[in-house]
């Protein structure tokens, strides 16, 4: 692992940079560092957020001291270590309608695979997928990796309204939509699942470093 990067992201956020890949050792790196810091309640931090290879550190300017948040950050990225990866955890099982009017982009798919419908669902659905980040929608989990067959790329042109619960495929990444929103991922599938609710303790179903599971229904 190399040494981690800590870039100002505009005057309210620092972020710390591993290495910029894929890479499931790379990410239980950032849950770690990041379950860390909101431990340590440093003064002035709003919100703690890992992603792929990243974790941001937003903050309030008026109570938070930036040179010493900076060193603070410094000092606790240089000690982060990723747990052993989580093989033995349950992966969380998502039901799928796959094709027809809830998989519009399913056939597309097949063809860019260069296999049926059905293979195309058993590569998408045999696959243990690992959580690497919320965002773009509350409660947006993006998966990874989809088996390269099937990886396609997104759309030219975003759909202005996609359904809640449709499955997409974007390159390497797959996930959910938590809610009707515009789009332009493969859409292979449909689930019933309540990915995000605010009247909830925890909001988001899924959170970085989960293991998922689609099944087809």
């Amino acid at each position: 692992m190399t040494s981690p990067q800590i870039v100002a992201i505009g005057d309210a956020c620092l972020a710390i940079i591993f290495e910029q890949q894929i890479d499931p050792r790379v990410n239980a790196r950032c849950v770690a560092l990041a379950s860390d810091l909101e431990q340590r309640r440093l003064p002035g931090v709003r919100d703690v957020v890992p992603a792929y290879h990243t974790v941001s550190i937003h903050f309030d300017p008026r109570h938070a001291d930036r040179s010493h948040l900076h060193r603070e950050l410094e000092r606790a990225a240089a000690h982060a270590v990723a747990p052993a990866l989580e093989a033995e955890r349950q992966p969380i099982e998502i039901g799928v309608t796959y094709g027809g009017k809830d998989g519009p982009d399913l056939a597309s798919v097949a063809a860019f695979a260069g296999c049926s419908e059905e293979d195309a669902i058993r590569l998408h659905s045999e696959t243990v997928y690992r959580v690497y980040m919320l965002g773009f929608l509350p409660g947006f989990a993006h998966l990874a990796s989809v088996d390269p067959r099937i990886a396609m790329p997104r759309l030219d042109a975003p759909r202005l309204q996609v359904p809640a619960g449709s499955v997409g495929i974007a390159g390497a990444q797959t996930g959910i939509y938590p809610c009707d929103s515009p789009g332009g991922w493969r859409i292979i599938g449909r689930s019933s699942v309540k990915l995000f609710d605010a009247t909830r303790e925890q909001p988001s179903m899924l959170k970085v470093g989960d293991r998922v599971r689609f099944v087809a229904a």
